[in-house]
Formats: C-alpha cells, sequence, structure tokens
C-alpha cells in the first residue's frame, strides 16, 4: 500500500471520529474473524501489521509455527454501521491479508489463494469479475433468543409482503450501501422466510469482501431484531434451499472476452472453453463450492437446484446457464451463471476454484458439449449417458474423494491448505456419519 493510501485512511477515521477497528479475515472454512485494536493503533497497524496467534484459527497453523501478522487493505476501509453507537464510540473495519514472520503471504489464507489465482489469470491477460447471488433464511427468536423454526409471512419470490423480515432486508441493503457496496437487487425467494440479495457485478476479490460483508451485516441487524440470518444450505426438507448463484466473466483489455455476436449465444471461444473447463472439472471441486453435509441435502432434483453437469440458456436445471441479456447490452453484460455453489461456502475459495476451472478450459483448449434445453431433471439414466451428463457428487464424502483424486483444488489451495481441508471436512463427514438423526429413529426405532 502506498504511503497516500495510508493517509487517506488515517484522515478518514480522525474525520469520522473511530474509536475502534475490527482487522477481519476468514479462516479457510469461510468464517469471520476479528481483531480489535483502538484506533490510535490504526497507523501501526497500517505500517507494520498486528500479530496473531494463528494456533487459534481452523486451519492456519500449527503452535510451534503459529506467529502470523494481520495486514490491512486501505481500500476495505469503511464504518460498520450497526456497531457505531453513542456510548461504545464509532467502529470501523478493514479486510486483512495474512503473511508469515518472513513477510511473504499465508498460504492458508483463503483472501491470498484467491489472489494467485487472480495473477494467473492475469497472467493470460484476463480479469475476473463476478457478480453472486445471496440467499438467506431469516426466522424469528423466541423471548429465550432460541430460533423458532415454523415459517413467517407468504414470501414468494416478487410478492411483496409488509412483515418485520421485509424491515430487516431493507435495513440491511442501507448499511451495505453506507459500506460504499451496492446491491443490484434484493427479492423475495421461492421458500417461506427465504430472502436474496444480489451483489454488484465487479471484481472478483472485490465481490468476494463484499460477501463476507453482506453475510455479517445480515446476522448483525437480524440479531437486533430478534430474528437470526442463515445462510445453511437447506433448512428445511420438502422446499427449496439457499443457493448463491454466481454470474462470471473474463474481460481483457476493458472489453468482454466472452462476447462474440458471431457464436452461438453471443458466447466467444473464450467463454466457451471457460464454460468446458468449469463442466469438466465440476465434481472435483463440489467439495469447495458445496462444502457441508448439508450442502447436498440441497443438490437434488426438483429444487431449482443443479444436479445434472451441462449447460443452457433457459433450463434452470442446467449447472450453468447463460442469462438472457437486454437488447444493446450484449458486449457489456453476456456472462455464465453457475448455480451449483451455497452461501455456506468460502467466497474467496470458491471463486477461485471456479477460476481456475475455467482457465485450465482455455489453457487445455476443451470444447464445450452441446446446450441441453431440456428439463435434466426428468432423464433417466440411458438419456443421460445418451447427453453424456455426469452427475454432481451426492454426499460430502463423495466430493472429497472426488477432490483428493482430482487436481485442481490441490492446485488452487497448496498441499498445506489442501491437506488441512480434507481433514477438517472429513471430521465433518464422520461426525455426520456417526449420529444418529430423527429420521432414523422415526423410521427404525418402532419397527426393528
Amino acid at each position: 500500500m502506498s504511503q497516500e493510501q495510508i493517509e487517506a485512511v488515517l484522515a478518514r477515521a480522525e474525520r469520522e471520529g473511530v474509536a475502534f477497528v475490527d482487522l477481519q479475515f476468514t479462516d479457510f472454512l469461510g468464517n469471520l474473524k476479528n481483531c480489535t485494536i483502538p484506533s490510535y493503533r490504526l497507523r501501526e497497524a497500517l505500517l507494520r501489521g498486528v500479530w496473531i496467534d494463528g494456533s487459534s484459527i481452523e486451519g492456519f497453523a500449527r503452535i510451534h509455527e503459529s506467529d502470523m501478522f494481520l495486514m490491512p487493505d486501505p481500500t476495505t476501509y469503511a464504518l460498520l454501521p450497526w456497531r457505531n453507537s453513542a456510548e461504545g464510540g464509532k467502529v470501523a473495519r478493514l479486510i486483512c491479508d495474512v503473511y508469515k514472520p518472513n513477510h511473504e503471504p499465508f498460504e492458508g489464507d483463503p483472501r491470498n489463494i484467491l489472489k494467485r489465482v487472480l495473477a494467473e489469470a492475469q497472467a493470460m491477460g484476463f480479469e475476473y469479475y463476478t457478480g453472486p447471488e445471496v440467499e438467506f433464511f431469516l426466522f424469528p427468536r423466541d423471548a429465550s433468543g432460541q430460533i423458532v423454526l415454523e415459517s413467517k409471512g407468504n414470501g414468494y419470490y416478487f410478492n411483496l409482503v409488509v412483515d418485520e423480515a421485509h424491515a430487516i432486508k431493507r435495513e440491511i441493503i442501507s448499511a451495505l450501501s453506507e459500506l460504499g457496496i451496492c446491491s443490484e437487487s434484493a427479492t423475495y425467494e421461492v421458500a417461506n422466510n427465504q430472502h436474496e440479495i444480489d451483489l454488484h457485478y465487479d471484481q472478483a476479490l472485490k465481490t468476494a469482501d463484499n460477501t463476507i460483508t453482506l453475510k455479517m451485516a445480515a446476522k448483525f441487524i437480524a440479531f437486533r431484531h430478534n430474528f437470526y440470518a442463515s445462510f445453511m444450505p437447506k433448512p428445511f426438507y420438502g422446499i427449496n434451499g439457499s443457493a448463491m448463484h454466481t454470474h462470471q466473466s473474463l474481460w481483457r483489455d476493458g472489453v468482454n472476452a466472452f462476447y462474440d455476436p458471431t457464436n452461438v449465444y453471443g458466447l466467444s471461444q473464450t467463454a466457451l472453453q471457460f464454460l468446458a473447463g468449469q463442466l469438466a472439472y465440476a465434481r472435483e471441486i463440489a467439495a469447495v463450492f458445496a462444502p457441508t453435509v448439508n450442502s447436498y441435502k440441497r443438490l437434488t432434483p426438483g429444487y431449482e437446484a443443479p444436479v445434472y453437469i451441462c449447460w443452457a440458456r433457459i433450463n434452470r436445471s442446467a449447472l450453468i446457464r447463460v442469462p438472457q441479456v437486454s437488447r444493446g447490452y450484449e458486449e457489456m453484460a453476456t456472462r455464465l451463471e453457475i448455480r451449483s455453489p451455497d452461501p455456506s461456502s468460502n467466497p474467496y475459495l470458491t471463486f477461485a476454484v471456479l477460476l481456475k476451472a475455467g482457465l485450465e478450459g482455455i489453457k487445455q483448449g476443451l470444447e464445450a458439449p452441446k446446450p441441453v434445453e431440456e428439463d435434466v431433471y426428468g432423464f433417466d439414466d440411458a438419456r443421460l449417458q445418451q447427453y453424456y451428463i455426469h452427475k454432481l457428487p451426492g454426499s460430502l464424502e463423495e466430493a472429497l474423494h472426488l477432490m483428493e483424486q482430482g487436481t485442481v483444488v490441490r492446485q488452487v489451495m497448496g498441499e498445506y491448505t489442501f491437506q488441512r481441508y480434507l481433514e477438517a471436512k472429513r471430521q465433518e463427514w464422520d461426525a455426520f456419519r456417526t449420529h444418529v438423526t430423527d429420521w432414523e429413529l422415526n423410521r427404525y426405532l418402532e419397527v426393528l
């Protein structure tokens, strides 16, 4: 960072009367971490960083190699609207990169992992842009603070329901605006209590930062209204789960590299190869974009969730869709929408593996299969074989096996983080596998 950037942040913090600064980063599971400093330490933090104990953070370091430091990114400075009380003083935040004592970027820092793949794209002449559609549920809490799981209101897509949840969503959008984060739209989704906020299309590092900020804002603001914002992919059986559909494109020298008016759906050869790469590697990167046991309860046929690895324009059962674009905006807005990620994923890692898979498609000159505009949910196995359509993994266990056998995630994360991610996720699967569920008790207890 430049001295000019440092002075600009310091001047703004002083002008805004900031008392404390939250230095933020994520572990590899996507959990937001904070290190709070008083404002008088801000200059030192910007110049030299702030030391932390990495051994206490999931996936970061063993005890004997735990010293690390946070280096704030001055472009991420913002006041936190929900933490600016008259009593406690104003609080600002800075998103940080994590460094080792030798001043090298820490290989297990998810933000640094995304930066590495973005640098690979840049070396090929590309900038990667994304626009995530973040879905979540809002649940009321009772007098004891426990979540009430019954549905509330009639919040279907585009229904304008005036209730507490609607007010909370408006407050979230307003808070994001104060943080300098633009949202394209906010809607009710298919399931009761389900909401969606679509973030402005931008460079992938910025939209990853904005995604973790959105999740933080939603949780803080909902809690203040005695609600809970949950980004769990599938909280209920029998209704749609929450996704993080991600719109994406590559740009070269200020021009959309995905656009070619002479080709199918206006997609360039670059776009088709990028798409082919994501289809080819979808199974082995699934454990990153669908990282929890619960993620695979969402990825089932019939709930607008992609299960089958194919692409289309209109077909919402396809893994990748080519959204319709208003006439006259084709060159600017032509893009791909990948529908498999969910909001429990770490956006830095998700964007990193999506980009890497797409770049591999370009490097290898992969050929995209023909688009499938039929409802693939109705295909039997013979029809799937006829179209050469494979399925996403059906469980976290299968996804982890495919990830371990593959190459893309290992290349993206590096061996250090790859092994720790694999270990953490296998522990999660084993905990689920050995747990006796209510479904088992209801089905077997009285009949066996």
